[in-house]
Formats: structure tokens, sequence, C-alpha cells
């Protein structure tokens, strides 16, 4: 029991000077100065002012812009002043107006307009039946402003996150949110139910685990249909921890004789591999290098690191030579991201730090100072990193973006986040 209460505990950790060769480069050239207004004329002003702010925070996140603090108004229908824009430096100015339809739909209108060429240069609606997902119109908006102007895409920001939240004693529910979490609903509850994870790019349909079972259950849900599929159950524990490329098999951590081994499970066949076989524990294991390896945590040198095998061969190599406690891995192509417990010295409290490298180089880059940073997912391109972060007994959800060398960081309210994937 004692090794199974580890396990988890290991498992939920697995989830919760820069170096140029693991640096990624796409920044433009010069950032145009943009101006946000709200129309003076609209109804609408307690929810625009939100979405302005959100419009504010992704064009910041993005790193392609300069958001100026110069602020001027003018009815949605009236075109700009732009000598006045010019003599600010505004370059682009974006002014967004709403209205709420007869069927309740709400609509967000958004111009956007070239100071250097005195016109407008784009004019989007986007329209949701739910208001209290106004934070996805304002990710759309970022997202149009930012293709205009020919920016690296930061189409990432319109994908949910499913996370697990506790919900009092062995109740936890699965739910989905925008990548702030400012939006989020529940999609899963009744009972314990941990460690979600997207299966498949379209995400509509997660898995997660159960305990509401005889056994801990592995389930395949279709959120928006509600239709289920049972994978498989284990006595110990499950969790699916990733998902291959294609989307047709899956790596299961499971300990059906007592102690947890990953598992390669084929979602047409419906056959499982054993793909570990040490008599410790190994866990949260992550498909790498186009599928053909995984990187996982495993305790064989008596403490949590990180090791790296293919897929189809017995041999297990170390992959983590610093700290003696790493966990919380994460990968994307070559790129291996995981968490370290950092060294306590008189003048600092023990931290757990985020730590980039690659199978491609012996480099290791810090990415995290400060605090406990757990749970890293990378964005569906690669260039960005989801994690939570708690620091003097606060909860974060933290933006690193890794070709700006920027974090930013969520206040997280309510329940406590068990588990997250992006």
């Amino acid at each position: 029991m004692i090794k199974i209460i580890f396990t988890i505990f290991l498992m939920a950790n697995t989830l919760w000077a820069v170096d140029a060769k693991l640096q990624i480069v796409k920044q433009i050239a010069s950032k145009p100065k943009i101006s946000i207004s709200i129309d003076t004329s609209t109804q609408e002003r307690l929810i625009l002012s939100k979405i302005k702010k959100g419009v504010v925070d992704d064009l910041n996140i993005s790193g392609n812009f300069e958001v100026s603090a110069f602020e001027t108004s003018i009815a949605y229908s009236s075109n700009p002043n732009y000598i006045e824009l010019k003599n600010n430096g505004i370059d682009l100015f974006l002014n967004l107006s709403s209205k709420k339809e007869q069927n309740g739909n709400y609509v967000l209108m958004t111009k956007l307009y070239d100071v250097n060429k005195n016109i407008l240069v784009l004019e989007k609606n986007y329209t949701t039946d739910l208001e209290d997902r106004y934070i996805f119109l304002a990710h759309k908006t970022s997202i149009a402003t930012n293709d205009y102007i020919k920016a690296p895409s930061i189409n990432w920001m319109e994908k949910f996150v499913v996370f697990s939240a506790y919900d009092g004693a062995n109740k936890a529910n699965i739910m989905i949110g925008d990548y702030t979490l400012t939006y989020k609903t529940r999609v899963v509850s009744g009972g314990l139910n941990l460690f979600p994870k997207w299966a498949n790019a379209k995400q509509d349909t997660i898995f997660y685990t159960t305990y509401n079972y005889k056994k801990p259950t592995l389930v395949k849900l279709n959120i928006y249909k509600g239709t289920k599929e049972f994978i498989m159950d284990s006595d110990g524990m499950i969790v699916c921890s990733d998902v291959n490329q294609n989307e047709d098999k899956i790596l299961i951590t499971a300990a059906p004789e007592g102690q947890a081994d990953i598992f390669l499970y084929d979602l047409k066949t419906k056959q499982r591999t054993k793909v570990t076989t040490h008599a410790g524990i190994d866990v949260g294991g992550q498909f790498l290098d186009s599928d053909k390896k995984i990187a996982f945590v495993s305790d064989r040198l008596g403490n949590p690191n990180i090791f790296v095998q293919k897929i189809g061969e017995s041999a297990v190599e170390r992959f983590v030579f610093h700290s003696n406690n790493n966990s919380s891995v994460a990968t994307y192509e070559d790129k291996v991201v995981f968490s370290s417990r950092d060294s306590q010295n008189q003048f600092q409290k023990k931290s757990f730090n985020l730590y980039l490298s690659s199978t491609k180089s012996n480099d290791l880059k810090r990415l995290t100072a400060t605090g406990v940073n757990q749970f890293p997912k990378f964005s569906k391109d690669g260039e960005s990193l989801l994690f939570l972060r708690t620091i003097d007994n606060s909860s974060y959800l933290g933006i690193l973006r890794l070709n700006l060398d920027k974090t930013y960081l969520f206040p997280l309210k309510g329940n406590r986040i068990q588990s997250i994937d992006w």
C-alpha cells in the first residue's frame, strides 16, 4: 500500500546562461505598436473591457507587439484620428464593439486599422452562444491581429486545456478551459476522476482515470457526445500519460502486479505491450523522437530521475545527470522538459525548477528560478510551455515562451488542480 501511495505521488509530480542550440528564435525584426480601444457607443462595456484585457494579455504574451498605454476612443462606425495616432507612435489601431442578437448569441465586432497606411485592413466578427466564453473571442481577435503582421503563429491560444480539480475528500472533477483559465467548465463529475489527457488534436475526446469502480479504470470519453469506452483497469493505478502523433497508440502507466510499469496500448487492436520491466517504479511515459523512444520517470537509481528507452528494446539510458530528484517530464520532438528539485542553501527555500534538454545535444537550460514548478506541457508548435507554479502558498498557471525567454503567470483561484494537459 505504501508503494502504491508513493507511486501515485510520483505520478502526480510527473504531471504536477542560455544555450543557442536549445532556443527557438522566430521573432520579427521590429514590433509594431498597437493601441486597443472600445467603441464609445456600445452598451456592452463590461464584457468588452474584459475582452480588451484578454487581447492585451494575448498580444503581450505573443511577444510580437508593443501594446501602447496611449488610448483614444471612437465610435465603431467612425475612422480613427490617424494624425493623433501617428504623433503617438502608433502603428496599428484595434477598435472593439459588440452586440447581443435576438437568439441570445454574443457577437464581438473588430476593426483593425493600419495607421501608417491610413486604412482599415481587417474587419471581423466573432460569435458565441455562451457569453461566459467571451475570452475565446479575445483569443481569436489576437490570433487574427497577429496573422495580419505575418508574425509567428499564436494559434495555440485558442486551444483548450483539460484538468482535474479536487472538490472535497475523495472527489475530483474533470474541467476544460482556455489557456488562462478565465473560462472553465466541468465535463466529468462525481467521485474521484484524475489525470485527464487529450486523446486527439480535435480536442473532442479525453482519457482520464476514475476511481469509481472496483479497480482504478482508464476511460476514453467524447466530451461532446458523452460516449465512453473503457480501455483497461489495474489493481494499483492506471494513467494515460501520452498519445502518439497518429493518435492510435497511447502510453499507460499501470500497476497490475503491484509495481508501476509503462505499457504501449494499441487503440485499434486493443493490444498492450509492456515497455519497461524494472522491479521498482516507472511512470509518466512520453513519446520522443518521432515516437521511436519514450522518456519516463523511474526510481531505478534510488531517486526519481529521467530515463530514455527505445520502444521494442530493453536497454535504458539515464537522460538527466542534474540533481538527484527529477520528475514531471514532458516532450516535444527531440526536446525534453522536466522538473528538478534544486538544492537548498541558507538563503533560499527548496524549489522545483523546469529544465530544457534535447536528445540531440548534451546542453541543459534552466527555464525557471523560483517556486515549485510542475506539470509542464508543450504547446502544439513546441514554442510555449504551460505549467503550474506554487510559491509562498499561492498557485499560478504559467505560460513560458521559449522563443522569448519570458514567463507569464495567471493567479489560480478555486479548487486545487491535481493535473493538467494542453
